[in-house]
């Protein structure tokens, strides 16, 4: 049994559709280290089997684009071919489409997006490890190198001369078209209907299904975290950038991973931007744009981009959404403060509403095995009662018991089909949050509680990792050791 038939996930009873005749089902699947992040799948379809071959489809037909367009594997073809120089040497037609993009999208955002913006993000990587801010010159310097005509394409013989040996990478193109070839192959199979494929956060909705997408607050991306708007997307993509999840520590200072090649500075202003279009391309294009470019820019390359939707925030907090933005904004449920009145003894001192938990974990990764495990995690009290739950990973009712723990302790738990789209994470990291709150949005007591991470993986392993901590208003933090499934984990008591 391969990898992607290992640990099949739910085929669940669905109507995606009024025009759709025959019974639909959703094949619900997560996947992690893929193209250095997690995938995400929904696929619509008429049997069981139909939407296996898809998912199958999907996940090879990344696989062979990687060994295409792969910036970090060392032999991919764009790799290969950036090593020659001077050498017009014939490509594939998928690394010429790619470069091609690139060629295109620098022209109309002005030079913003181009493929030698990694040359200038070494600088900030190296200053990040040195713990001083690039000096100017070299700024200066790296800018006006990135800044080169670096290739020539030769439409006629479709080959590509590499011209400088400036670092190039292709990820903030390669991904969307990638994204958008495999939910295609996908789509091909019979008896498939509709499909989502979240790639780190981007997403493709492909077909007859209309995907519910919360859009994450770039100042609490937590897995678990209230989102700032939620949209409806159907034959659609939508994308998202940000200055969160990723980026350098200068210093102690956080500079965004997204940097403007025009100034070699890293973008500061916009700290996410959300774009829905038609097409992927220009979905991830523009969102990474957005975050560089001023208000004015912004609203003049949407408008050369027909059907551009966007939602910008800056960084005071200010949400800039474009004229058609179809997004509806999540109204935040403030409890009163006697909420909790009938729980707590008011001689009880309650959770500091400026102070969380944040559950930092890493999935463990395994070569050739690619789906996540099942997850759970969530908060009891000094009397062993569940408090809160703060997240539950799974794809079928019939695998909750494997997290026996917690099923043994709260017996059931509905699956969220609501996407996130956000800044791209790292594969295999996930964030939780936890406000103080029990399950009915209600200020707990100060003192000591047990948080609980269970993790069970179909045809794998059982792993159960608890640690009380004190919750007193004090600030801490704790490491917890790893396991065969989960390689580490931390638990940070802090202020807002």
């Amino acid at each position: 049994m391969n990898p992607i038939q290992a640990g099949l996930a739910a085929f669940i009873s669905a109507t995606p559709s009024p025009s759709a005749q025959a019974p639909q089902g959703i094949l619900l699947s997560q996947l992690d280290n893929i193209l250095g992040t997690s995938l995400d799948l929904k696929i619509i379809a008429s049997s069981f089997e139909a939407a296996q071959k898809a998912e199958a489809s999907i996940v090879s037909e990344i696989q062979r684009l990687n060994q295409i367009l792969g910036s970090f594997n060392p032999n991919s073809e764009f790799s290969l071919w950036s090593k020659t120089s001077g050498e017009a040497v014939r490509v594939s037609d998928e690394l010429f489409s790619v470069l091609t993009k690139f060629e295109s999208w620098r022209e109309a955002t002005g030079g913003v997006i181009q493929a030698a913006s990694e040359h200038i993000t070494e600088l900030w990587q190296a200053a990040s490890e040195g713990g001083q801010v690039p000096q100017t010159a070299d700024v200066t310097r790296v800018v006006t190198e990135a800044n080169q005509t670096h290739y020539i394409l030769h439409h006629e013989s479709q080959s590509a001369t590499k011209l400088t040996n400036v670092s190039m990478r292709l990820h903030s193109l390669a991904k969307s078209f990638v994204m958008n070839q495999a939910a295609q192959k996908g789509m091909q199979e019979t008896g498939v209907s509709g499909m989502v494929l979240n790639l780190g956060g981007d997403m493709v909705v492909k077909g007859q299904w209309t995907e519910k997408v919360a859009i994450a607050n770039p100042r609490n991306a937590s897995e678990n975290a209230e989102a700032l708007q939620i949209v409806q997307i159907n034959n659609k993509s939508i994308a998202t950038s940000g200055d969160y999840r990723r980026g350098f520590d200068v210093g102690g200072q956080w500079y965004s991973h997204i940097i403007d090649p025009r100034s070699g500075e890293p973008a500061k202003d916009i700290i996410s931007a959300t774009v829905i279009h038609p097409d992927a391309s220009t979905a991830g294009a523009l969102a990474t744009a957005f975050t560089v470019l001023s208000i004015d820019e912004i609203k003049q390359v949407a408008d050369e981009n027909p059907g551009t939707e966007f939602l910008l925030v800056t960084k005071v907090g200010e949400q800039i959404p474009s004229e058609n933005w179809s997004g509806s904004p999540i109204v935040a449920s403030n409890s009163p403060a006697n909420s909790a009145i009938s729980y707590v003894n008011l001689k009880e001192k309650l959770w500091n509403e400026k102070q969380e938990l944040v559950i930092n974990l890493e999935l463990a990764k395994f070569e050739g095995r690619f789906r996540r495990p099942f997850v759970a995690v969530w908060i009891e009290d000094e009397e062993g009662q569940p408090v809160r739950r703060l997240a539950v990973w799974y794809n079928k009712p019939r695998w909750l018991p494997d997290l026996r723990y917690f099923y043994a302790a709260q017996r059931k738990s509905e699956i969220d089909m609501t996407s996130f789209t956000g800044a791209t994470r790292s594969a295999g990291n996930y964030s939780l949050n936890w406000d103080g709150k029990n399950d009915q949005g209600q200020l707990v007591k100060q003192g000591k509680y047990t948080v609980f991470i269970e993790a069970a993986r179909e045809h794998g392993t059982y792993q159960l990792i608890k640690q009380e901590m004190n919750f007193n208003g004090k600030a801490q933090d704790k490491p917890l050791p790893g396991n065969e499934e989960i390689t580490s984990a931390s638990l940070s008591y802090r202020d807002k």
